[in-house]
């Protein structure tokens, strides 16, 4: 399961974000998403944690958590399998 993570401050950096997850679980893999020709942050991005108990309690205790004047949306992301489907 993949946790996505919104509304991310264009000052903080993936070790940032990692360091904040980590009081919470093993992160498995993390990508914050950068505009491919200024390589800005577009303030989203994809976690992956050991298991669903720790991705569950990042969700719970990382949702709306203010980090540098911003509140964090952090959720269970979706797959696009599926959305084009009948």
């Amino acid at each position: 399961m993949t946790l996505y993570v919104g509304n991310i401050p264009y000052v903080v950096k993936e070790e940032e974000l990692k360091e904040i997850f980590q009081e919470f679980g093993t992160v498995t893999s993390l990508k914050i998403i950068s505009d491919k020709y200024s390589g800005r942050s577009k303030g989203f991005g994809f976690i992956e944690m050991e298991n669903e108990e720790q991705e569950d309690l990042a969700v719970n205790e990382l949702n709306r958590k203010e980090i540098h004047d911003r509140n964090l949306v952090v959720a269970k992301a979706h797959s696009k399998k599926g959305y084009n489907e009948g």
